[in-house]
């Protein structure tokens, strides 16, 4: 069975079949597996049919929000009287980005609203924050955005601008945010904003920002070269009350809040890179099979054989690697250092893989009408956006040139 034939239409079990026979098993129960099968068919109902449409208008509607908390499959983990099932498996999450990924609706971000931007509300939220939000942010009704970088300040997180004034029974909010995405829709904002004196680079808080407060406006809809159905904006914040109650976590601790869901933010890149990388690959099988070159199937050619099999491989041992890492994440064990690595190899593999599928399509690969062209616009942002290549790598690199490393393979001789 090709892959190609997969989307939309087959059981859990033959999901699961394919799996097998395509490399080394993956481990998803059947409730899961049925989530899959369920996830699949609302995309291929709900979204899908209207994803062209989306990106003509740089916006997905919010409809979509609404459509997948209705039927329960927008935020899986939160608690069953929040409308969630209460499973913070993140292997339902793994499955919601994998499904978009091979849909082509990942300009939908839908992870960035339920699994890296609400657990901010849940690791140092208040209870109150907690019951007056997360029914609508669980049922699609609210939808959410997180605003770190600045138009000076992207992986600098401390040289941000944006800064908070305590006025005693109220915050007074002033600054700016830029490559926000979920921008337009977004009804409540995490911002990030300094709190300390100037010498204190790390002293920022977390604060909620709700649609309709005086003095928050949005700017432009950036244009980008990729992911065209997602709305990235400009936001301000101009002399905004945020009341005292809007406080995420502790006064001057946010930098450390932030910190500390870089590991998952990472995680959910990786596992999105990665499956962008796999439906390259499978456009480009399908395309080298299907082209004749001098008489024959470019699937033929010798150069052709040796790239494919190539990435083949590296895609593989990458999805190896990124399940290694879920596995690791659900049992509280995931390292900085880990994700790092996760997030360093599959954001390259995920331009790599489009890269690869543009040069064996030719010319075709350059037409916006094939889908590697899509891909390929839409992969470039995977090695900046959630820590840059570089960041990563000097992450990796203080890890294991430290004097606490461990070797691979310890001798005492």
């Amino acid at each position: 069975m090709d892959k190609a034939s997969v989307p939309y239409c087959c059981s859990s079990r033959c999901w699961a079949e394919w799996e097998r026979r395509q490399m080394l098993p993956r481990e998803f129960t059947e409730e899961q597996q049925q989530f899959r099968e369920s996830y699949r068919r609302f995309l291929a109902t709900e979204i899908v049919p209207h994803m062209e449409a989306w990106r003509e208008e740089g916006l997905v509607d919010r409809s979509a929000f609404r459509k997948a908390g209705e039927q329960g499959l927008l935020m899986v983990w939160p608690d069953e009287k929040y409308g969630g099932i209460g499973d913070t498996d993140f292997r339902f999450e793994q499955i919601i980005i994998e499904e978009n990924a091979y849909a082509r609706t990942s300009d939908w971000y839908c992870t960035l609203h339920s699994r890296l931007a609400a657990p901010y509300f849940t690791r140092f939220g208040s209870q109150e924050l907690i019951d007056r939000f997360f029914p609508d942010f669980v049922g699609g009704k609210k939808i959410l955005a997180i605003a770190m970088s600045e138009p000076a300040a992207g992986s600098d997180l401390a040289g941000i601008k944006t800064r908070a004034v305590d006025k005693g029974d109220h915050w007074l909010l002033n600054g700016a945010k830029t490559y926000i995405s979920n921008g337009i829709n977004a009804d409540v904002v995490i911002v990030a904003a300094k709190t300390g004196g100037p010498e204190e680079r790390h002293n920022m808080t977390l604060f909620v920002v709700e649609r309709g407060m005086d003095g928050f406006e949005r700017g432009r809809k950036l244009k980008k070269m990729g992911k065209m159905a997602q709305d990235t904006a400009e936001l301000y914040f101009n002399d905004v009350r945020v009341p005292k109650e809007n406080v995420l976590g502790e006064v001057g601790k946010g930098f450390k809040h932030l910190m500390h869901g870089l590991a998952e933010e990472r995680l959910i890149g990786s596992t999105g890179y990665l499956s962008t990388a796999q439906l390259s690959w499978d456009l480009t099988r399908d395309f080298v099979r299907d082209r004749k070159v001098f008489g024959q199937p470019l699937s033929d050619m010798q150069n052709t054989q040796f790239k494919m099999a190539e990435m083949r491989a590296r895609l593989d041992i990458a999805q190896i690697y990124v399940d290694q890492c879920v596995r690791s994440f659900n049992a509280g064990a995931l390292s900085s250092e880990d994700a790092a690595r996760a997030k360093l190899t599959t954001s390259e593999l995920a331009v790599d893989a489009a890269d690869l599928g543009v040069q064996l399509h030719g010319g075709a690969g350059y037409m916006d009408e094939y889908p590697i062209s899509r891909q390929f616009t839409d992969a470039r942002i995977a090695t900046i956006y959630a820590g840059s290549s570089e960041i990563m790598k000097l992450i990796i690199s203080r890890q294991c040139l430290s004097d606490g490393y461990m070797p691979f393979n310890t001798r005492n001789f």
